[in-house]
């Protein structure tokens, strides 16, 4: 028998380190007493590290080394064993081994990966920072895991919450966001974070007032929030009651009359709004710096920032987009998503350079609803649209672009302040109310949502064939 220690027990390359030894040495699955920090073995065999390689390390899929990381995670004393029986299948003569579902080994390993998929689900959803008192925008929160997921999940809440101070404590394992840099430590105790904080009166209103009494289901609302981690979610203390008045808060909502949609009135709020803030300045930097005090209408609740409008100052031509996607959402920045990646490549075969525009969308917040954990584009409401566009406005007014281009339909009616016929419109100059020269096209994402094949390949050329034309006069021959 040979000693393989993985330490710590949930990191993918202490345990390669483990694996790879005793993969070149030679050295079969049942030959190895795997241990790790929280299991020391009992016996003294030989380190797999320590024996001399007989043969090299061959290549290992990278779906395997996905896997791994994930069951790694996992609190199974049989991981790491598990793990390299099927490195030494795929390594001697089963390379295909991963995409047989039906083999046991695969099987097992597929079940911890799921396992694991939804420990770091409900770390994600149920989290809950407090301030620390007596500090600026610092914030902790205390989570029990069932399995090592820290490590997997600390990423997400850095990209979530990247502009404020954070720690996230477990029993096992702590992570620190700095606002520069993620650090891991050791674990922590309860008392290590707030009790409370003042904000939680606040996400206690909160969720009452989106309590839905009419889609009460208590045994679907235990399995997707069990109730295990309920002493640790604020909001739980008003479910008893919230859950004893569903019957009367619907019989007193089948009751009540209709009431006329309020959505004209947070238009004119938009407006009012935008005007207040009209005298501040009319520089691009101060429109940047007012524009996350907007609150014109619900979009900026779900989002996680505005996302401002990015290029010179003296930019010639504007190009406006519709709204932010997932990507310009958690970046802040427009256009850098897998839509504005493929405009890149679009601008680039046109001959033009993406540095010399300004760029920015009609609606400043991204707007989308959650599949999974995936969230998917729904388009602004014309009310929306609308509450937005003293933004646009003042952006077309600070910069006075020489041209402007349109990319999809609610860019175009932004601009050109009409009802528009994409297709139909697209490829020619048109006047805004101002006189500004408006080139209407598609968006990069409608060339995404395009069948892969020749369809996607003909709606690129158009979109670059489209943006071409900018390098020619409105009503003439190529612009210098």
């Amino acid at each position: 028998m040979y000693a393989a220690r993985v330490d710590p027990p949930w990191d993918l390359d202490a345990w390669r380190t483990q694996a790879r030894a005793a993969l070149q040495a030679g050295v079969e699955p049942a030959q190895i007493d795997w241990s790790d920090d929280a299991a020391p073995s009992l016996l003294a065999p030989t380190p797999v590290t320590a024996l001399p390689p007989v043969r090299d390390a061959p290549a290992v899929p990278g779906e395997f080394l996905a896997s791994a990381a994930r069951v790694l995670a996992h609190r199974d004393p049989h991981r790491h064993a598990l793990l390299y029986r099927l490195l030494w299948r795929l390594a001697n003569g089963e390379p295909r081994l991963l995409g047989n579902a039906l083999d046991a080994d695969v099987h097992r390993v597929r079940e911890l990966e799921k396992a694991v998929r939804r420990d770091v689900h409900k770390m994600k959803a149920f989290v809950r920072f407090r301030a620390v008192p007596g500090e600026h925008e610092a914030y902790i929160a205390w989570f029990e895991p069932e399995h090592h997921i820290v490590d997997l999940a600390a990423p997400f809440f850095m990209r979530r919450f990247a502009g404020m101070r954070w720690a996230i404590l477990t029993p096992y394992r702590r992570a620190i966001w700095d606002g520069e840099s993620l650090q891991f430590g050791g674990g922590a105790r309860p008392d290590e974070a707030p009790a409370d904080d003042a904000h939680e009166a606040l996400w206690q209103a909160y969720y009452a007032h989106i309590f839905n009494p009419a889609r009460l289901n208590t045994r679907m609302m235990r399995q997707e929030m069990p109730v295990k981690y309920w002493r640790h979610l604020p909001e739980v203390h008003r479910l008893p009651t919230l859950v004893r008045e569903a019957g009367q808060r619907v019989r007193e909502m089948a009751e009540r009359d209709a009431q006329p949609t309020r959505k004209p009135a947070m238009v004119a709020r938009a407006a009012k709004q935008v005007a207040a803030l009209e005298g501040e300045g009319d520089s691009l930097a101060a429109l940047k710096a007012q524009l996350p005090e907007c609150r014109a209408c619900p979009l900026w609740q779900p989002a996680t920032q505005p996302v401002a409008g990015e290029g010179p100052a003296d930019a010639r031509v504007m190009v406006v987009g519709e709204q932010p996607g997932d990507q310009e959402d958690l970046r802040g920045r427009p256009f850098v998503g897998p839509a504005g990646q493929l405009f890149d490549r679009a601008l680039a075969d046109a001959g033009i350079d993406r540095a010399l525009l300004y760029l920015t969308n009609a609606v400043k917040h991204f707007k989308f609803e959650r599949r999974g954990k995936v969230r998917l584009h729904v388009r602004a409401s014309s009310d929306e649209q609308a509450a937005c566009a003293g933004w646009l406005r003042r952006e077309r007014a600070a910069l006075r672009p020489e041209r402007i281009v349109c990319l999809g339909v609610t860019a175009a009616e932004a601009v050109l302040g009409r009802r528009v016929a994409l297709l139909a419109e697209r490829g020619r100059w048109q006047r805004a109310s101002d006189g500004t020269p408006v080139l209407v096209t598609v968006h990069p994402s409608w060339v995404l949502r395009q069948p892969a094949g020749a369809a996607r390949d003909a709606a690129y050329r158009g979109l670059a064939d489209d943006l071409a034309r900018l390098r020619r006069a409105p009503d003439g021959p190529e612009a210098p």
